[in-house]
């Protein structure tokens, strides 16, 4: 019987030049509403500006939202705002964000903003009519927003901010 083989390291040196980058769609923190903008795209605020992507779902194979954060990443500060939870009802799935999903996020330096749905509607699909399952999920907006502005003034790591985010508000 094989042994288990355990390894540990750390990764250091990390740099990377972007090929394909997308042209992203401004809009200022004012009027960014996460439930009506598109999957990425850059917010503005009177000093400075950040990228975002978002995901739809904490599940990183549901929607397969690193393309979002590629087309992100030529910005000098980039965030990703993930769901802690996607609950679809009864008949339907339950994700829930994983560590690993963390890990990523702090390897790519890029900042998370927690969020949650406050908002669902029945699913009016016509296979689901007669299933208990949620669909029209809307973000918290104003939740998104506050994080977005303290992330904006914050001037450590997205690694500190994450580890702070999770160490500190995530309950």
């Amino acid at each position: 019987m094989a042994g288990i083989l355990h390894f540990t390291g750390f990764i250091k040196g990390v740099t990377y030049k972007t090929y394909l980058g997308a042209n992203l769609s401004r809009i200022s923190l004012d009027a960014f509403d996460i439930n009506k903008q598109r999957g990425y795209g850059l917010i503005k605020s009177p000093t400075t500006e950040i990228a975002y992507s978002k995901w739809v779902s904490p599940k990183r194979t549901r929607s397969y939202p690193f393309a979002r954060i590629f087309n992100t990443y030529n910005s000098s500060k980039v965030i990703t705002i993930i769901p802690v939870i996607k609950d679809e009802g009864k008949d339907g799935d339950i994700d829930k964000i994983q560590y690993s999903t963390i890990s990523w996020m702090n390897l790519l330096n890029i900042y998370i903003v927690l969020a949650y749905y406050e908002t669902a509607k029945k699913s009016t699909k016509k296979d689901q009519i007669n299933k208990n399952r949620l669909s029209n999920q809307k973000f918290a907006n104003d939740f998104v927003k506050f994080q977005i502005s303290e992330i904006l003034a914050y001037r450590q790591s997205a690694l500190h901010w994450n580890k702070n985010l999770f160490e500190e508000r995530f309950t």
